[in-house]
């Protein structure tokens, strides 16, 4: 990740709304949910909705698929932990860091 996709990353992840649509597609995993079990499970409009999915998929931070007549959409846990390490990658000035392994990166995604 360079610095641009951190900045569009993060910038995507500083609005309430997004963040809460963000983590219920991480909490669900790779299955994904459509956008009206978000709406109903965040108790959003489903119009406020569809641009907050826009703007974190512009952002790179889900992915979509077509099924059916449905969208799925899926948090990008390859995007996830690029930013978690494009902020962590010179922790500690490049000295020993002492690691919580419960905070380490989603790999079972």
């Amino acid at each position: 990740m360079n610095e641009d996709q951190a900045v569009s990353a993060l910038g995507a992840l500083a609005h309430t709304q997004r963040l809460r649509v963000f983590r219920a597609l991480v909490v669900v995993g790779p299955e994904g949910l459509t956008p009206s079990v978000l709406a109903d499970q965040l108790d959003v409009a489903r119009n406020a909705l569809s641009f907050h999915l826009k703007e974190l998929a512009h952002a790179g931070l889900v992915t979509i698929e077509q099924q059916g007549r449905n969208l799925i959409y899926r948090a990008d846990f390859a995007q996830m932990n690029g930013l978690l390490g494009y902020m962590t990658e010179h922790c500690c000035q490049g000295g020993t860091c002492v690691v919580n392994e419960s905070l380490s990166a989603c790999i079972s995604c």
